[in-house]
């Protein structure tokens, strides 16, 4: 793969000054091996060997050439060898030196036996240091800029003494484009303690961070353990935090596995690194079987969950994806995508409004899919409460003229995006959810679409969540703005929810409401001081922090159930069933139509439309802990 990268075609004048040097290093391991084998006496080497030299030269220098072409001596990136390259030196100056013994007897020129070991020696070590001289001087010039105290380069402690910190070492001594100044090595393993990795100290275990960030003038943190599991990274991250250090880890264990480890390669500490449990993970083949050959469509196909929700997809073999948004640019950019990773896939991307009952109908007829995930949807709480009817519009009624497509055109599963807020809503957005699971659970009951519902929270990063949001205020200078100090959330990465929805819908038989398991709440000014420490800042020192207040419509915590409803068990320990609850069907229906016909009128007062249809829903009771 190397070979193919376009850096790696050296310049013609590189090759033939190479070629200059190896020429004058031919001839003067040749001449200095004489100069050895008689004592370094110039006037003892015998007239003979001087007119054997003389005659043995030409030859030497073109099979020696000849040699270092074959083992890709002028061919290589001299400022990136390794193991491999000084290799090819010991088999390039063997073989020459073979040659030349051979050329020697057939053209009965001999020379002294040692002539030829000392001729192997000296040649090997000039054409070392010839290739690797730019190394050394860069070596040498990095300890001078140190004894000197100038430092126009950042220092950097490494957690961790294996394999990966040794590429990213390797890569800082021969790179000279990065800024880093490798000073430190922290390892748990008590037998490293006192050795050295590639000339850098390792200083001790994960108890010496915070001193040897002090003692060595540490700017930045670079975790290279991608095996470590989630509660190592989390507790050892955690230390790393409280030094003001800058920090960057490995994405995971297979950047090691396929030997893609590199300063590139690193990312900025994210705050799900932290969250201290392991990442949630699925039964893949069953999702393999359900979604393989099948037609899939996917509704807000270029959202936060809906463009994971296609990633996904894509990988598990689908007979065609269709996305469908409303949004050109989100659309244009998922679609990119997934041409670029799954070239065979069998994608159509087209651009559409979940509210026009013609246009979802005609997407139905012609395309046929056997499984809908929708989750198309107006979701910013904030938003929704200043234009409620734009919510209950889109989420409701789209939700609604989608489900009837499924069922007119025998779609075989319909899976509804829902949220936690749906769960006793104190805003208009999430009491429209709570409809859309009523509108499931009403056309499940006459269809043979199976219609489910999967419910779950806060999704780390997604489109007008807390995370973006903060570090931009972070990226900015501050401050960043908590709505309230007791505010808690229940979070999830995006690919663990989405691969929850997709398992959940392997599980549907129809009119279930799949509960995810969120793990443990976790407070938001929490997150908010922890992405200010992973910046290298302190918080309400270099960073600060205000409350705003709650926000309209928000509450202080979520609830993924309602009283009245029971938790079942599935397969996954993280899935779990919500019990139905009871719904006068032709009275919801009736209220669905009124609804639709009022709200086009663009009332002032839906919020009492649809606190009759759901009993839930109590606007009063936002920002209140009940």
């Amino acid at each position: 793969m190397k070979e193919n990268i376009n850096f790696l075609k050296i310049p013609i004048n590189r090759i033939i000054a190479l070629i200059l040097m190896d020429v004058m290093s031919i001839v003067v391991a040749s001449f200095a091996a004489l100069y050895i084998r008689f004592d370094f006496k110039f006037n003892g080497i015998p007239e003979e060997y001087l007119v054997k030299f003389e005659h043995i030269i030409p030859y030497n220098i073109l099979l020696t050439l000849l040699f270092f072409a074959i083992w890709k001596l002028y061919k290589s990136v001299w400022r990136y060898a390794s193991a491999t390259e000084l290799l090819n030196i010991v088999f390039a100056t063997t073989c020459a030196s073979v040659a030349q013994t051979i050329a020697c007897y057939v053209l009965n020129e001999n020379m002294p036996r040692s002539y030829y070991v000392l001729y192997w020696f000296l040649l090997f070590g000039m054409t070392c240091i010839i290739r690797f001289s730019y190394r050394i001087l860069r070596l040498i010039n990095s300890k001078r800029s140190e004894l000197t105290g100038k430092k126009d380069r950042n220092n950097v402690m490494l957690i961790g003494a294996g394999a990966a910190t040794n590429a990213i070492l390797k890569e800082i001594e021969t790179s000279r484009y990065l800024n880093l100044n490798a000073k430190c090595i922290i390892d748990d393993n008590p037998g490293c303690h006192g050795k050295f990795l590639r000339g850098v100290p390792i200083v001790g275990n994960r108890d010496k961070i915070i001193d040897a960030v002090g003692e060595y003038g540490i700017d930045e943190i670079i975790f290279a353990i991608p095996s470590a599991n989630t509660q190592v990274r989390k507790e050892i991250l955690d230390i790393c935090k409280e030094t003001g250090c800058k920090m960057r880890t490995l994405p995971g264990m297979y950047q090691l596995i396929n030997g893609d480890v590199s300063v590139a390669k690193l990312k900025e500490v994210e705050i799900e690194d932290l969250l201290g449990r392991e990442p949630i993970r699925i039964n893949t083949e069953e999702v393999l079987n359900y979604v393989k050959d099948k037609v899939v469509l996917v509704t807000g196909g270029g959202g936060s969950i809906g463009s994971e929700l296609c990633r996904q997809i894509a990988s598990h073999q689908p007979k065609q994806l269709i996305i469908v948004d409303i949004y050109e640019n989100n659309a244009y950019e998922i679609q990119q995508e997934l041409i670029r990773k799954y070239p065979q896939l069998n994608l159509v991307v087209l651009i559409a409004s979940v509210r026009n009952t013609e246009r979802i109908n005609s997407i139905f007829e012609k395309y046929r899919p056997n499984i809908v995930y929708h989750a198309a949807a107006h979701k910013h709480v904030p938003l929704m409460e200043v234009s409620p009817n734009e919510a209950i519009k889109n989420n409701v009624f789209g939700t609604y003229r989608t489900a009837q497509a499924a069922d007119k055109y025998c779609v075989e599963k319909f899976v509804l995006i829902s949220t936690d807020k749906a769960v006793n809503p104190t805003n208009v957005m999430g009491a429209s959810k709570r409809m859309c699971e009523m509108v499931i659970q009403m056309m499940n009951r006459k269809s043979q679409t199976n219609f489910v519902a999967v419910r779950f929270g806060n999704v780390l990063g997604s489109n007008g969540s807390v995370i973006p949001l903060f570090k931009k205020q972070i990226a900015e200078g501050g401050p960043v703005t908590v709505t309230d100090p007791n505010i808690i959330r229940y979070f999830m990465t995006i690919p663990e929810a989405v691969s929850l929805v997709l398992q959940a819908g392997t599980y549907a038989k129809g009119g279930e409401i799949f509960v995810l398991d969120m793990g443990e709440p976790v407070k938001i000014l929490d997150l908010a001081k922890n992405l200010i420490l992973l910046s290298g800042h302190k918080p309400d020192e270099d960073i600060h922090i205000i409350f705003t207040g709650l926000r309209p419509g928000e509450k202080l915590y979520e609830e993924m159930l309602m009283d009245e409803e029971g938790m079942q068990d599935t397969a996954n320990n993280l899935i779990h069933i919500g019990r139905p609850i009871e719904l006068d069907e032709e009275k919801f229906m009736q209220q669905l139509e009124e609804l639709k016909e009022y709200v086009v009128t663009e009332p002032e007062d839906i919020r009492e439309c649809v606190k009759k249809i759901v009993s839930t829903y109590h606007p009063e009771l936002a920002g209140e802990n009940k």
